[in-house]
């Protein structure tokens, strides 16, 4: 029964930004691209609080070698909706999303979700090149972290400063569980004792 409480305080975390911003009164009028570019967005960011939990084992019935397969999964399933939310955007708006990657924008939302996106970028491509790289597993995991950890604070200041279809409180508790996941592996930063 343990461990059926975390599994479950996870889901209802990862289910209620989603489900909440279904019933958002701004979805009336847009497009099914936009739309669903905005979920993507809300869905990656629900995999941000997954991601640190499952690098740090704290998921309860995961072995480590199990842990780490659902990470690298969830890893590209959050590049997938960075990818689907951008280009979603671009699709109805290219001259918002030159704008933003130009940081030329004048809602300050969109430097910190480039910021974010960049980062998770850098991080997919140090994953996947991560054999071929000739770096120290601790030099390549401090890496990692640090990408890790910008990608979580770009990702909360940028769904902070947005008012869109996200509700208030489903984004606000995300955003801080978000950030607790991502302190939860900041330590890694640092150099070991001996």
């Amino acid at each position: 029964m343990r461990g059926i409480i975390p599994w479950a305080a996870l889901a209802i975390a990862i289910a209620a930004p989603l489900v909440a911003a279904g019933f958002s009164p701004l979805l009336q009028w847009r497009e099914g691209i936009y739309i669903a570019s905005g979920f993507a967005g809300i869905f990656g960011m629900t995999l941000l609080l997954l991601q640190p939990l499952l690098a740090a084992g704290d998921l309860p019935h995961l072995s480590p070698a199990r842990a780490r397969r659902v990470h690298r999964l969830t890893g590209t399933l959050l590049l997938m909706a960075v990818l689907t939310h951008v280009i979603g955007l671009w699709i109805t708006s290219p001259p918002d999303v030159i704008d933003a990657l130009t940081f030329t924008s004048p809602t300050p939302f969109s430097a910190w979700g480039v910021i974010a996106m960049w980062a998770v970028f850098a991080a997919a491509l140090m994953a996947a090149l991560r054999k071929r790289v000739a770096l120290r597993p601790m030099t390549w995991r401090r890496a990692h972290v640090a990408l890790a950890l910008i990608i979580a604070v770009g990702t909360v200041i940028h769904v902070l400063l947005i008012e869109g279809t996200m509700e208030t409180v489903t984004k606000y508790g995300l955003s801080a569980l978000v950030l607790l996941a991502a302190l939860r592996i900041a330590p890694r930063l640092r150099p070991r004792q001996r």
